[in-house]
């Protein structure tokens, strides 16, 4: 740390540094954790190029490769189909999987919901949120242990529910966190099968024991849509919140059409998993990291003491708070892997790919590579703050994309991870319960290997700088 501090540096899975894995070994590894496919050489070298029994492949983990991938070329680079297997029963027709012209025609449609001006109007309902969130903790000078990953969960679905859907999910947050889990532990779980290219006729064992959760989401948002599509409809005055404008949404650069209630039933599921669950596990992550180290924490509860969400400027009332968020999503990246097909032939930092080729670019790798981070595995939230943040290369740090398809929610990820930590910081002191870290394991996003747990208690004073 820039004071002198002892720098933390998180557990990470082990990595390997033999030979590339054959063909069974990859598929067991995939299977059960994928961070652990990823060798000495990935954090080395700035790009990996091979065969394998799938194909031709190159690791990509350079910021003028990347940028090429998904800016400068992405018209040639389409999302693998090994996601649309994984994902695809659930959000085939939402904004993260779709292709092509239907791609781009939801994405028009969908823009215009997420400006700032939108973005920021919700920053009061997300604060009385956590503030109601917190307050239902009942901390005192006694500390709690507290299960992190289920508090964070509950608060990002409450803060979703609130500003897109007016609460009308109000009471499923339990249903929602348990149908959630079960789906990231059996059927988004990288199945061999889909490795392989089987027909989708051939039972994977984890999409079958998530049968139900997925019946659950289908279930509860479909009846959502539903009913406001009836108010809509029946001429009653509907929320003004993110329900009502995916129904009214029109594609008004083309044939004024808009969204059919399958794709909005997956956006909103699309929602859920890249907005609540990825903001949950940030938020997770970075209370962990701050209860190593103090320090640090003290810097965000001096800002939390005068955090004012009514002012217009608020956000810059954070810098610490901010820093802290982006550090911890540059040590657990929300999406830690990013998988394309090549369409045509193409050239990558002097390496020729053919048509049919695979590009991976891993922000787990990217965001810890040697040539590009100093101490790459060490939390240093100071790389953020505002007179440091213009070294930080844009295509070397990817917490939500880059390029046409950067993530469309991320300035109100951003906005309510900051609120949700500034409320938190206020009310609590955070502290470790055990010395054991937990290990990061990849379930779609970066989840610990064992539930997260935390002491919290009650601040007796406010925090000096």
């Amino acid at each position: 740390m820039a004071d002198g501090s002892p720098t933390f540096r998180p557990r990470i899975p082990p990595r390997r540094t033999g030979r590339p894995l054959s063909l069974l070994p990859f598929l067991w590894v995939s299977w059960r954790d994928p961070l652990r496919i990823w060798a000495e050489r990935h954090f080395n070298e700035p790009q990996v190029y091979g065969h394998s029994a799938f194909g031709e492949m190159l690791v990509v983990s350079h910021p003028t490769g990347v940028r090429h991938v998904l800016t400068e070329n992405a018209a040639n680079y389409e999302k693998g189909e090994l996601q649309r297997r994984v994902l695809g029963p659930m959000l085939a027709e939402g904004l993260l999987l779709t292709e092509g012209d239907q791609w781009r025609r939801a994405r028009r449609i969908l823009a215009p919901l997420f400006t700032p001006a939108r973005t920021v109007k919700s920053a009061a309902r997300m604060a009385e949120v956590c503030e109601a969130r917190v307050t239902g903790w009942s901390l005192a000078a006694r500390a709690r242990v507290v299960d992190v990953d289920s508090e964070m969960s509950g608060l990002t679905f409450d803060i979703l529910s609130a500003t897109m859907f007016s609460d009308e999910l109000g009471g499923e947050a339990r249903g929602f966190e348990r149908a959630l889990n079960q789906f990231l532990a059996n059927g988004a779980r990288i199945d061999p099968l889909d490795v392989l290219g089987a027909p989708d006729w051939a039972p994977r064992l984890g999409r079958l024991a998530s049968l139900r959760s997925a019946r659950f989401f289908e279930q509860r948002v479909t009846a959502l849509v539903a009913a406001r599509r009836h108010r809509i409809e029946a001429g009653e005055t509907a929320p003004d919140d993110l329900l009502t404008a995916l129904l009214n949404a029109r594609d008004e650069a083309e044939d004024g059409a808009g969204l059919s209630d399958e794709e909005v039933a997956a956006n909103i599921l699309t929602f859920i998993l890249a907005g609540h669950e990825t903001t949950a596990r940030a938020l997770g992550w970075a209370l962990h990291l701050l209860s190593r180290q103090p320090d640090v924490m003290a810097r965000l509860q001096a800002e939390a003491d005068v955090f004012d969400v009514s002012r217009p400027d608020w956000t810059a009332s954070l810098p610490w708070t901010r820093a802290v968020l982006e550090e911890t999503m540059r040590l657990f990246p929300p999406a830690p892997t990013m998988a394309r097909r090549a369409l045509g032939d193409d050239e990558i930092g002097g390496q020729k790919i053919r048509a049919g080729a695979t590009v991976i670019i891993s922000p787990w790798v990217l965001q810890r590579h040697r040539l590009l981070w100093e101490e790459p595995d060490a939390f240093r939230p100071e790389r953020f703050l505002p007179e440091n943040r213009k070294d930080v290369d844009r295509y070397a740090y990817l917490p939500f994309s880059a390029g046409p398809r950067v993530c469309i929610g991320a300035a109100f990820a951003m906005q309510e991870a900051m609120i949700a930590l500034a409320v938190i910081l206020k009310a609590a002191q955070v502290e470790p319960v055990t010395r054991d870290e937990p290990r990061p394991v990849h379930q779609i996003t970066l989840r610990a290997s064992r539930p997260l747990l935390l002491r919290l208690r009650a601040r007796s004073e406010p925090a000096v700088p």
